[in-house]
């Protein structure tokens, strides 16, 4: 059963899901990233979560993301070390 420890906060009047993914999720194909998002929101929707999944990963000592256009100023400014100091849920699927 694959666990994943996420930060579930509350930004801009937004609930949001922030999911570290390892470095190899940017080699994934276009489909295959949206079936892992998509499995991510479901599982935290599962556990009573609410709000939209994002996946953050490190590439190149930068932290990239996949969130709705709206919240990218806010992923620019925040670190992977932001994130994972505010890692505070486990999901299980």
């Amino acid at each position: 059963m694959p666990t994943l420890r996420v930060a579930h906060i509350r930004q801009q009047g937004q609930d949001m899901i922030i999911a570290p993914l390892d470095h190899s999720f940017e080699a994934k194909s276009q489909d295959d990233q949206d079936s892992v998002i998509s499995e991510i929101e479901a599982a935290a929707h599962s556990a009573g979560l609410r709000g939209s999944a994002v996946v953050v990963w490190q590439s190149g000592g930068r932290m990239k993301f996949i969130a709705p256009t709206p919240w990218h100023p806010f992923f620019r400014s925040i670190s992977w070390q932001w994130v994972m100091a505010n890692l505070n849920q486990t999901l299980t699927w």
